[in-house]
């Protein structure tokens, strides 16, 4: 791995982009500040500058993949246009999308065990994305019978699950998880059994 370097003035991001490229080859948990710090081109003591700690330099990434990741999400959302059904379709398929393009993101974000309560920017942050996926299904579903309606946290927390499921099986590239059918085709029809189910799409749709 060749060593990123930095500009002056710009170490805390240069630490930010080494801590990604080391996680998407080693994981959250198989690298130290000092390869960080060496990925870098700078010496360890200069990490402590701006970071307490690996945990302090993952969470940093983590907020900014959440930043991306919840910009990504409203765009994908659109405001519901060009119809409620669409756009909320368009949010599970910005979620693989994120994944396979921001790995070391995802991973700092999902899989580092760093909570998003470590701070209240990180939990803002996070809580926009999930946002725009309750905003979402709260829209999509409003055409249920409020005795049947799921709260729309719940309908959004199922499809972050089933979202999160597809990625970490099928499109992560783990080996003995290959599947004969694309990941964004398994979450679209996954989702559509899961909106039958519910009743907002017919059962021939």
């Amino acid at each position: 791995m060749a060593k990123r370097g930095y500009h002056h003035g710009n170490l805390a991001q240069a630490l930010v982009e080494a801590c990604l490229d080391l996680i998407k080859v080693k994981g959250p948990t198989g690298f130290t500040l000092s390869e960080a710090a060496r990925e870098a081109g700078v010496t360890p003591a200069a990490v402590y500058r701006h970071f307490e700690g690996r945990e302090d330099l993952i969470a940093e990434a983590a907020l900014q993949g959440y930043a991306i990741f919840a910009d990504r999400m409203e765009t994908a959302y659109d405001g519901g246009k060009p119809s409620a059904l669409t756009a909320f379709l368009n949010t599970g398929q910005a979620y693989l999308a994120f994944a396979r393009e921001q790995p070391g993101h995802y991973v700092a974000m999902f899989e580092s065990g760093i909570s998003i309560n470590r701070s209240t920017e990180l939990y803002k942050t996070a809580s926009r994305a999930l946002g725009v996926m309750e905003t979402a299904a709260a829209v999509l579903s409003q055409h249920i019978p409020a005795d049947r309606r799921p709260p729309p946290q719940m309908f959004a927390a199922h499809i972050w699950a089933m979202s999160h499921g597809v990625v970490e099986l099928f499109a992560r590239g783990a080996p003995g998880t290959q599947s004969p059918y694309p990941a964004d085709d398994l979450l679209e029809t996954g989702i559509g059994i899961y909106l039958r189910g519910l009743g907002i799409l017919p059962p021939d749709a």
